[in-house]
This record gives C-alpha cells, structure tokens and sequence, in this order.
C-alpha cells in the first residue's frame, strides 16, 4: 500500500468516529436558551426544527434537515435540531436514535414540559404540532407546521436569504 493511501485511509477512519461521536452530542436546554436560539445575533439565516423521536413524520424529515446543513454549510446558514423527547429518554432513546441515525446538525434537547409556556415564543400561530421549522434572519421570518421535503426547505432558506 503506498503512502498516500495509507495516509488516506488512516484519516479516514479516523475521521468517521469523531463524526459519529459529535452526532451524539446533546445539549439540554431550558426555555431561556431557547429564546437566545430564536433571536438573530447576527447576518445568519437559522434554521431550527422541532421534531422527537416518537413522531413519524419528524424522522422522515430529519434526512432534509443533514441535506440542507451540508448544501448550505459555506454560506450563513445554521441549521439546528430541537428534540421534544423527554428529559428521561435523553439516555435510552434520543442518544440511542442518534448513534443509529447520526445528524450533522447541532442538536438540543428542549427541557419544558409545559408546551404554552414556550409555543407562542416561537411562533403565535403554531397550534403545537410537529414537526415544525423556524427559518429566520434579521430581515425574514417563516413558520413552517408540516414535513418538508429538500426542496420545499431549499427554496425556503434561498427566499429568506435574498
């Protein structure tokens, strides 16, 4: 084997399990982090859905969420992933369905059990059901309660980008 090969391959696996283990990563937060997730600090376009492990739909949607963090990732696009699972799942689900299913995206897990506390600071017209995504600038704002597809989330990000 030659040396550049060599070398390729040691990078190589090295760099799958680091990949492997920052997917795994979640941070708990409580409603005062969310509020700082929900403000434009800067020219960045953020994008945060809201999904859990036990809705259907969510996971069917997370696939979008990797795509758009990789199509996006040298432009001011942030994508970030806030799981509703319970607190008490964190250990035998949330993690488990991570290292199963490893996402590119920051991932927080929401502790607040009391959903009106927070829905509203989100978007005053969510009804509550996920999955749900929040695209937003210091100049746009768009509140999305259905799955999407790549190209429905694309064609959204470019429009509150321009």
């Amino acid at each position: 084997m030659s040396v550049k090969l060599r070398l390729a391959v040691t990078i190589f696996f090295f760099l799958i399990p680091c990949v492997v283990i920052n997917a795994q990563d979640v941070k708990v937060i409580k409603l005062n982090a969310l509020e700082e997730l929900l403000k434009p600090h800067n020219d960045t376009t953020y994008v945060i859905n809201f999904w859990a492990t036990w809705c259907k739909p969510c996971v069917n949607e997370l696939p979008v969420f990797n795509e758009a963090h990789t199509y996006f990732k040298n432009q001011k696009v942030k994508v970030i992933l806030v799981s509703l699972d319970f607190k008490k799942d964190l250990q035998k689900r949330l993690k488990p369905f991570l290292k199963k299913n490893p996402m590119l995206p920051n991932v927080f897990l929401l502790d607040e059990i009391d959903y009106n506390a927070w829905i509203d600071k989100v978007d005053s017209t969510w009804g509550g059901a996920i999955p749900a995504t929040i695209i937003f600038n210091n100049n746009n704002k768009l509140f999305l309660e259905k799955e999407l597809t790549f190209n429905e989330l694309k064609t959204h990000i470019i429009k509150s980008i321009h």
